[in-house]
């Protein structure tokens, strides 16, 4: 098994809408006293579990940086953020931004950038040494149009296939190791089918659909001509993304009837539940498996299918909201979130990892260690699903065409969707 995904990790959400424009904050760096109200308003959907408690750690660490300021928890519970989205969004629409709100790190903040909801930070990159602190590949991928607006807490992984050793021995598939390609876990899933396992791979509505089709073109086509499809600099009417999709039409077909009624967590279940071998999910399921109790001998994981020299990443991420409350204190918390001792305090808590490349490892216990190890040599890659590599528009026309392909299984109809999506959305 290749080295590092986790077994303690918990759930991201995702990020929301937009609104009104406005004029940007001053470029001072944070700290000051100058603001006649003291109170830097954060908002999360960080209510509960391993996320509250590493929310906690980071604002213990900024009442020790930032004593000029008054941490005020706005976090909205429920829905995996889907109900933080709607609240953040009438506040931007009525004009009343928080002091910083988290969302995911990359294109998906092009939605704020286009409406003049978020202000660029590059300087403050620069003010607070984060520039050197986080890999290149990784401020590549957070950089739009040429700045940079968010600073990420933290690192996930998405290219995760997760398996139940006792059904895979059914069919005589040693589960600690990962299909070298596609066609091999097709070949697997094949054998499986055979010894009577009706729905080998459990799969989940939405998202779900997402992250599979990614990791295939992923495998497919190999991180740069991936990456090349969010930039525009891989054509979605080529032969090569035709084959990947067929193959996902494959893998699609080896999967639970009822995908488009159950949340991931219940795709989950059935791989514990013996129903099914492998479901293929981001590194916040070890979470979940605590939360079940699942004992770590009865579940195995690896990257997904010829992906295994990408890590295909997700970041949770802090923003300087145009004209937001007390941008001084903002800033001080934006420093906070990018300082190694609120990456620390952050990460050990909540299971993903620092995105700082200077982390010390002996900080961090035995699995993020070995997945710190993976995120400084694998080619880092974006995930649009979790709002890295596209906006919210274009992914919510990905999730649609994906919805239809689900029931209709036309590949054509679905490669010319996709294209569709990312150039009109």
């Amino acid at each position: 098994m290749r080295g590092g995904l986790s077994k303690t990790l918990a759930l991201v959400g995702a990020a929301g809408l937009l609104a009104v424009s406005a004029c940007g904050n001053s470029d001072d760096s944070g700290g000051g006293d100058s603001s006649a109200n003291k109170d830097v308003t954060v908002f999360t959907w960080w209510a509960d579990g391993g996320e509250k408690a590493g929310l906690d750690g980071m604002v213990s660490v900024f009442g020790t940086e930032c004593k000029d300021y008054k941490f005020v928890n706005s976090a909205v519970a429920g829905g995996a953020g889907a109900n933080a989205k709607q609240v953040l969004a009438n506040d931007l629409q009525a004009g009343k931004p928080p002091s910083t709100f988290q969302a995911h790190a990359g294109a998906e903040l092009k939605d704020y950038i286009n409406a003049g909801q978020v202000d660029d930070v590059s300087q403050l990159y620069k003010d607070y040494g984060l520039d050197k602190a986080f890999p290149q590949n990784l401020i590549d991928n957070l950089t739009v149009d040429g700045k940079i607006y968010s600073i990420p807490a933290n690192i996930h992984r998405a290219n995760v296939v997760w398996t139940n050793p006792t059904v895979l021995k059914k069919a005589n598939i040693d589960a600690t190791k990962a299909p070298a390609n596609v066609d091999a876990w097709i070949a697997d899933l094949t054998k499986l089918k055979a010894a009577g396992v009706a729905a080998p791979l459990g799969l989940s509505k939405g998202f779900a659909q997402e992250m599979l089709v990614e990791t295939t073109l992923l495998a497919e086509l190999g991180p740069d001509k991936f990456k090349g499809l969010w930039d525009g600099k891989t054509d979605w009417a080529g032969a090569d993304v035709t084959a990947a999709l067929n193959k996902y039409k494959t893998l699609l077909s080896f999967s639970n009837a009822d995908r488009e009624a159950i949340d991931w967590s219940d795709s989950l279940g059935y791989v514990n539940a013996g129903k099914a071998g492998y479901t293929l999910m981001g590194d916040w399921v070890a979470a979940q498996q605590l939360a079940n109790k699942v004992p770590e001998t009865a579940y195995t994981y690896w990257p997904a299918p010829g992906t295994g020299d990408s890590f295909q990443f997700l970041a949770d991420s802090f923003t300087l909201p145009t004209n937001g409350a007390d941008p001084d204190g903002a800033k001080c918390w934006l420093k906070t979130v990018g300082s190694a001792e609120g990456q620390k305090a952050f990460n050990t808590k909540k299971g993903s990892i620092p995105a700082r490349s200077d982390a010390d490892p002996a900080d961090y216990p035995k699995y993020q260690q070995s997945a710190m190890a993976d995120w400084k040599k694998d080619t880092i890659v974006p995930s649009c699903a979790h709002g890295a590599a596209c906006t919210a528009g274009q992914n919510n026309d990905i999730l649609s065409a994906l919805s239809q392909f689900s029931g209709s299984q036309d590949v054509a109809k679905l490669q010319t969707a996709l294209g569709t999506a990312m150039k009109t959305s």
